[in-house]
C-alpha cells in the first residue's frame, strides 16, 4: 500500500497519517468494506426505498448490485484511479453506483442533476474523467444530447452510461446495475484489488466560491471518519429510517451522516427525488421515517405546510437535521412546535469540518447556534483579516484543519494558495465561538451569494453577463428571500442605444449551459453603480439597497 498520493493531490503530512491511524481514527478500510459488513450481519433488511419508482432493496440486493456493476466496470476496463463524473438524481441506481466504484477503485465525481454544459465541461476535463452517468431527462431536461457534446469537448471522455433510455450512441446505465450471479473466482478478482485508503475516493465539489467548482479530495479514510463521528453525534442507528430529500451528491446527504452513514450503521434510506412536502410527508407516514436532512428553505415549506394543513403525518420525525446556510432564528423552535422532531443544527462544508447541535443541547442552543465540531480532533481558529487569533465572543474569519479536512483541492495549486494555509483551510465564513463552543455564523467574506444552499459565485456570473452587448457596467449581489435565504439581483449600467431585460440576461446564461440555480431573478437598471475610495464597486451598499426597496415593496 503506497504512502504516495496520486498527481494533483495534496497529501497530509506523514505525521498526522501516523498519529490518526494510531488513534483508531483511520482504520486504513475501502469504504465499500463498512457497507459490506453490514450487508453481511442483515442481509434481508430493507437498505434503500427509491420513492421515484417504487423499487425496495435489501442490503444483500444493494451489494449483489454493486458486485455485478463493478464486475462489468472491470470487463469494460475501469481501472483504479480512473475519474468518472456522475449526474444523477436522488435514486437507487446512484447509490448502487457509488458503492460499485468504491469496489473497484474509480473515482466518482459528485457533479449536481442541476449542472449543465458550462459546469460538466469543466468539471469533466479538471477530473479527465473517463465516463459520464447519468440519467436520460430529469426536470423536463433532456441530457442524451448533451452527453454527446461532452463525450466530442472532452479528450479523455470514452463513455456515456444513460439510465432508462440511453439511446443510440450510450451505453445504458441500466443494464450495468443488473443482477448478475458472480462466480467465486470473478468474486475473488474483485477482492483482489487493492485501493490505496489514502487515495482518493470520491471527489466532491467545491462551492464555487470564487468561480467554477473545484474538485474535493475526500479519501476512504478521512470519508469513513467524517461518516463515523457524524453518524455518533446524530445519534443513527440500524433502528432508524432516514430521509434524503436533498441530493445525494451534496456532502450534507451523502456522509453527514446522510445515506452511506445510514447504510454503515443499518439503517434504513428512504431517497425522495424533491422535497415536495406532500409527497415527502406520504413517504414519512408510510416508511415511519425517523430522521431528515434539509437546507432551511426546504424546513420553512415543511413547517408552513404542516401548520396550514395538520396532516400528523410527521408524527415518527425524531430528528430534523438542517444544514446548509444559518436557520433562522425565529423559524428554528418551530421545527420541535410543528414538526415534532428536535431540530440539530449542521453547519459544515464538504471541504472538511461539520459542527453539529448536541441532540441534548439546551433549546436556547439549539435554536441560536450552528453547533460545534464533532470530533474532538477538529482544530478551530477564529482570526481577523491579519490572521492574529481572535478570543471568543469576537467576530472573525473561520480557519479549521482536522482528520477529516482534506490540505488542498486537487490539480489547483492557485486555488490552494488563496484557501490554504500551512494546512488551515479558510471558507471564508465569518462566525462567532462563543465560550461553550459553539459557533454562530455570521455571513461570508468572500462574494458568494447562498441560495437554499447552493453556493453561487457572483464573479463567475459576472464573468458570463459582460459578454453581452451594452453592458457597461454590472454587479451580481445577493437579495434577502424569505423561502432561500438569498436570491440573485442584478445591476446593471446598460450603453446608450442598447438594453437590457431579465429574460434576456437569464437566456444568454442558459445559452452558455450554466445550472439554473445561477440565473438572476431581479434586475435593476441604473445609471451608474457606487464604489469604494479604491474604486471597486460597493455592493455592500448594492445589498443594502435592494433589501430596503424589497422592504418598501411589502409595506
Amino acid at each position: 500500500m503506497t504512502e504516495t498520493p496520486m498527481p494533483g493531490m495534496v497529501p497530509w503530512p506523514e505525521e498526522l497519517v501516523e498519529f490518526y491511524r494510531s488513534e483508531g481514527l483511520w482504520q486504513d478500510r475501502n469504504l465499500f468494506q463498512y457497507i459490506e459488513d453490514t450487508a453481511r450481519s442483515s442481509p434481508s433488511k430493507t437498505a434503500l426505498v427509491d420513492t421515484g419508482d417504487g423499487s425496495r432493496l435489501s442490503y444483500r440486493e444493494v451489494i449483489d448490485r454493486a458486485n455485478a456493476a463493478a464486475w462489468r466496470m472491470r470487463e469494460l476496463g475501469f481501472r483504479e484511479q480512473d475519474r468518472v463524473v456522475i449526474v444523477l438524481p436522488n435514486s437507487w441506481q446512484l447509490v448502487v453506483l457509488l458503492l460499485a466504484c468504491f469496489r473497484t477503485g474509480v473515482i466518482p465525481v459528485m457533479a449536481l442533476a442541476g449542472h449543465r454544459r458550462y459546469e460538466l465541461t469543466h468539471i469533466s476535463a479538471r477530473s479527465q474523467a473517463r465516463a459520464l452517468f447519468t440519467m436520460d431527462t430529469w426536470r423536463d431536461f433532456d441530457f442524451r444530447p448533451l452527453t454527446q457534446e461532452l463525450e466530442n469537448e472532452v479528450d479523455t471522455l470514452e463513455w456515456s452510461f444513460i439510465a432508462r433510455d440511453h439511446g443510440p450512441h450510450a451505453r445504458s446505465l441500466d443494464d450495468l446495475l443488473a443482477p448478475l450471479d458472480l462466480s467465486p473466482a470473478q468474486t475473488a478478482e474483485l477482492d483482489a484489488i487493492s485501493i490505496d485508503p489514502l487515495l482518493p475516493a470520491l471527489f466532491q465539489l467545491s462551492g464555487g466560491t470564487t468561480g467554477l467548482p473545484k474538485l474535493i479530495t475526500r479519501t476512504h479514510n478521512d470519508y469513513a471518519y467524517n461518516i463515523e463521528v457524524c453518524s455518533e453525534v446524530a445519534g443513527l442507528t440500524e433502528d432508524d429510517v432516514q430521509l434524503a430529500a436533498l441530493p445525494l451528491t451534496h456532502n450534507f446527504g451523502l456522509a453527514c451522516p446522510g445515506v452511506l452513514g445510514a447504510l454503515t450503521v443499518g439503517a434504513t434510506s428512504v431517497l425522495a427525488p424533491s422535497p415536495n412536502p406532500v409527497k415527502v410527508f406520504e413517504a414519512m407516514e408510510q416508511e415511519q421515517v425517523t430522521t431528515a436532512v434539509v437546507v432551511p428553505a426546504v424546513a420553512q415549506r415543511w413547517i408552513a405546510h404542516e401548520a396550514e394543513h395538520r396532516t400528523g403525518k410527521t408524527v415518527s420525525l425524531r430528528v430534523l437535521q438542517v444544514g446548509g446556510s444559518r436557520m433562522p432564528d425565529e423559524l428554528a423552535p418551530r421545527v420541535q412546535a410543528v414538526l415534532g422532531a428536535t431540530l440539530q443544527q449542521v453547519y459544515g462544508m464538504a471541504e472538511g469540518l461539520i459542527n453539529m447541535t448536541r441532540l441534548d443541547d439546551p433549546e436556547e442552543v439549539i435554536t441560536t447556534t450552528q453547533g460545534r465540531p464533532v470530533s474532538p480532533h477538529d482544530e478551530v481558529r477564529i482570526v481577523d483579516p491579519e490572521g492574529n487569533d481572535l478570543p471568543d465572543g469576537e467576530r472573525g474569519l473561520l480557519l479549521t484543519r482536522g482528520p477529516y479536512t482534506p490540505r488542498g483541492y486537487f490539480n489547483a495549486p492557485e486555488a490552494n494558495e488563496k484557501s490554504f494555509l500551512d494546512g488551515w483551510y479558510c471558507p471564508g465564513d465569518v462566525v462567532v465561538r462563543r465560550p461553550d463552543g459553539n459557533l454562530v455564523v455570521q455571513g461570508r467574506d468572500k462574494d458568494i451569494i447562498n441560495r437554499g444552499g447552493e453556493k453561487i459565485s457572483a464573479e463567475e456570473v459576472e464573468s458570463l453577463l459582460y459578454q453581452i452587448d451594452g453592458v457597461e457596467q454590472l454587479a451580481v449581489v445577493a437579495m434577502p428571500d424569505e423561502v432561500y435565504g438569498e436570491k440573485v439581483c442584478l445591476y446593471a449600467v446598460i450603453r446608450d442605444g442598447h438594453t437590457l431585460t431579465l429574460e434576456q440576461a437569464c437566456e444568454h446564461l442558459r445559452e452558455v449551459g450554466i445550472a439554473a440555480h445561477n440565473l438572476p431573478e431581479r434586475i435593476e437598471i441604473v445609471d451608474r453603480l457606487p464604489m469604494t475610495k479604491i474604486r471597486k464597486i460597493d455592493k455592500k451598499v448594492l445589498r443594502e439597497d435592494i433589501a430596503a426597496k424589497l422592504a418598501a415593496e411589502e409595506q
